[in-house]
């Protein structure tokens, strides 16, 4: 294939592996495009679904994908750790060869243009595809949550980019939109109680947290604005959330840029939170797929711990990657079904 796109829709179902294998196999049966990994979590009750292809391979695979979670899912009975506004959550196409970033923009047009005629849901549109800067940033869109959806369709702001301002209790919202390989990157705290591991979260995560007074109220600036503490890292999402399938907590955290903040700065950076707190880091996770440089990357500053010579190959260099960030803590991390070079 001369032109590569990858689409990694989320769907919110992670326990019924029936309806899984459903969406999957929808992906799996359509023309031009491949399925690379299928990464479903209980306790975020959440399906990550991760393929690529043509654009028009691509664009018919997530229009299957989503008419398959259409019919199994149902928003009003649904609960999970992870926020969500929908069946189908979020569905963003990623350019990766001979790809603009505007042609994953028109497709992520036409895919919430479609959904919108067809299931009658409200779809918003984010990141490149975002039609105002309020829109650009996920978090933005997603605040309230399916739970405040119904109250966020009344605010002439959230009117949506495509299909009514009426709730669709059943199918929640759809998020769509272009974006950079973004890599969903899971950090796991010993403690299984979550508050730790989200004071971490607030302390990274690009956004911050409000700025407290010694009494613990929100300090407000001369114009009654909330004043921020910035947090660390450049480019990083996080929150923190209990992972009750291991008893430990998680600093659940997106890379939206690794070439701005790659994993191994997040996961020392984790760790040297987590040492104040008197918490214990035991590993990380990369939900999904991943690129193949970051793992490099890893293995270029961990290459040092590892005894790695200066000319060391990219076997080898990955493996340190994999040790150096303790990917192997939860499930055995195995590059050919997660490095997105190697299985394609």
């Amino acid at each position: 294939m001369e032109k590569i796109v990858e689409c990694v829709p989320n769907f919110s179902e992670g326990r019924d592996s029936t309806i899984i294998e459903r969406i999957a196999d929808a992906v799996r049966k359509t023309a031009n495009a491949k399925l690379l990994d299928v990464d479903p979590n209980q306790d975020y009750h959440r399906t990550v679904i991760t393929f690529v292809g043509t654009p028009e391979g691509v664009l018919q695979a997530a229009l299957n994908a989503f008419s398959a979670a259409a019919e199994s899912i149902d928003m009003s009975v649904h609960k999970g750790e992870h926020p969500r506004m929908g069946a189908a959550d979020v569905v963003p196409f990623i350019p990766v060869r001979g790809v603009s970033m505007d042609e994953c923009i028109a497709l992520s047009k036409k895919f919430g243009a479609e959904i919108a005629a067809r299931y009658h849901l409200p779809v918003y549109l984010y990141e490149h595809a975002a039609q105002t800067p309020l829109r650009q940033n996920l978090a933005n869109i997603r605040k309230g949550e399916y739970e405040g959806l119904l109250e966020k369709l009344k605010d002439p702001e959230w009117k949506p980019d495509f299909g009514a301002a009426k709730f669709n209790a059943k199918l929640g919202a759809t998020i769509t939109g272009a974006r950079i390989f973004l890599i969903a990157y899971n950090v796991n705290i010993k403690d299984p109680d979550p508050s730790k591991a989200h004071e971490i979260a607030l302390r990274i995560r690009e956004s911050g947290r409000p700025k407290r007074d010694d009494a613990g109220k929100i300090v407000k600036d001369e114009q009654g604005k909330t004043v921020n503490l910035p947090g660390r890292l450049m480019a990083v999402k996080a929150l923190g959330v209990p992972l009750e399938q291991h008893k430990i907590s998680q600093v659940s955290i997106n890379l939206v840029n690794y070439n701005v903040t790659p994993p191994h700065i997040a996961f020392e950076a984790v760790k040297e939170e987590a040492k104040t707190l008197n918490q214990k880091v035991t590993g990380s996770e990369i939900v999904g797929l991943t690129p193949l440089e970051p793992l490099l990357m890893a293995g270029k500053f961990y290459a040092s711990k590892f005894n790695l010579p200066k000319d060391a190959s990219e076997r080898e260099l990955v493996e340190a990657g994999i040790k150096g960030l303790e990917l192997s803590d939860l499930y055995a991390f195995e590059p050919r079904k997660k490095v997105i070079e190697y299985m394609i």
